[in-house]
């Protein structure tokens, strides 16, 4: 037997399996909480969970960011038959595959990663030479409200959200793919921001493809730590001895890393067609601010929070605080586009079961959307791009359209423009 095919030994396994669960234990106690969502759900179904992962093939796409790196984990340590994982981001996806190899070992399954766009004619190619996969899974996304800021960028969040979407999901059907899970969010839910009404409209895609394959998504809320998220940057912030900004007026509901890919795994696999799922709401699943989370983490690493008034004063004392066992912060109210004040995982016209799952909810989807206006966006999408010129105006009138009740209010302040 050659190295790559020995398994790990229980022992390193157990050894493994104890820094994961002080790392999530650290996380947990960071967002305010002292046990995860999932585990009562997950408990209940692991024997079929594991008899269907083991026997399936796998497509995950976007399997580099922090969601897919979850759900890549989840599938892996359940031994599928094959798993083949897609990401744009090479360097990403080395770190996935170091990951998994020291964390987990091997599997006899087909495991092997792809360096590709999931736009490109390169993916379009590898999936013509294959493609038969069970399940495929998309976690690929433009995720930043700061993305609506200029028409460009905006764009490629369109492109990336919808129209990938909707590649995929027809050349999983045309394949004969079992099933197509995408990831949605909650900011899809009464959206006020492009972001989240992108994914809104990505959903009405998914509906009207659910009649050529079964289909279903996840709403939940911020996975804490995922790469480029506030969380993320206080770790960096902290490396590169610089103050941490938060908004102290923000409350959000946070998800760990793993438990967004146990969300994600689940709806895939026990997901009926057209099947939303999202975390319920419980003492476990609370709101917390930034700012708050902020303090945590900084008494974590043994600082006392020192609060500066302005962005220079903050700047300054990053020099000379830490020396003290103290570390500049500011903390903000949120003046930003795109700003949601609370967050909310259904609309009051959505059809729930709460009685499946634990801490599991259900949003029951008949496929109800309105063809002739999702057939207009994606003629209209296509014709700026033919013409390669449109405003951000445009975008927004487009959106409006699609999403009436569209609580888009434009500030004129985004991200970018602070600290």
């Amino acid at each position: 037997m050659s190295n790559k095919d020995k398994k790990p030994s229980r022992g390193l396994i157990m050894g493994t399996k104890g820094i994961w669960i002080q790392l999530m234990n650290n996380i947990l106690s960071l967002i305010g909480r002292n046990e995860k969502l999932f585990t009562q759900d997950i408990f209940a179904h692991e024997t079929e969970l594991r008899k269907i992962v083991s026997s399936s093939s796998f497509l995950v796409l976007g399997a580099a960011g922090s969601i897919g790196q979850a759900v890549t984990k989840e599938i892996f340590k359940r031994e599928p038959q094959k798993l083949h994982v897609v990401d744009i981001s090479e360097n990403n996806m080395v770190e996935l595959v170091r990951d998994i190899r020291s964390s987990f070992g091997y599997i006899e399954g087909d495991f092997q990663t792809f360096a590709l766009d999931i736009g490109s004619i390169e993916y379009d190619a590898f999936i013509k030479a294959d493609g038969k996969y069970d399940y495929v899974l998309n976690l690929s996304a433009l995720k930043h409200v700061r993305s609506e800021k200029d028409p460009y960028t905006l764009m490629r969040m369109i492109d990336v959200n919808i129209f990938n979407t909707e590649k995929t999901m027809k050349q999983a059907a045309d394949k004969g793919s079992k099933k197509y899970f995408c990831v949605s969010t909650d900011k899809a839910a009464n959206p006020v921001n492009m972001m989240g009404a992108s994914k809104r409209i990505m959903e009405m895609f998914l509906m009207r493809r659910s009649t050529d394959i079964k289909i279903s998504t996840a709403r939940f809320a911020n996975v804490a730590f995922s790469d480029g998220s506030l969380l993320h940057g206080f770790d960096r912030r902290i490396k590169k001895r610089q103050p941490i900004v938060a908004p102290k007026d923000i409350k959000r509901y946070f998800v760990t890393p793993q438990e967004s890919g146990e969300l994600c795994l689940m709806s895939c696999i026990f997901g009926e067609n057209r099947d939303i799922f999202f975390p319920k709401l419980s003492e476990s699943l609370h709101l917390i601010t930034f700012a708050d989370i902020a303090v945590k983490y900084l008494e974590n690493l043994g600082y006392e929070p020192y609060l500066c008034i302005t962005e220079d004063e903050a700047r300054e004392l990053a020099y000379s605080l830490p020396q003290q066992g103290k570390w500049p912060c500011l903390f903000i109210d949120s003046d930003t586009t795109g700003e949601k004040d609370f967050e909310e995982f259904f609309t009051d016209n959505e059809i729930l079961d709460m009685t499946r799952f634990k801490n599991l909810g259900v949003i029951k989807n008949k496929a109800f959307f309105d063809p002739e206006l999702v057939a207009e966006f994606e003629q209209t999408i296509n014709k700026l791009k033919n013409e390669c010129a449109w405003t951000k105006g445009e975008l927004v009138d487009l959106f409006f359209k699609m999403i009436p009740e569209f609580g888009h209010k434009e500030t004129g302040k985004y991200l970018d423009s602070k600290m």
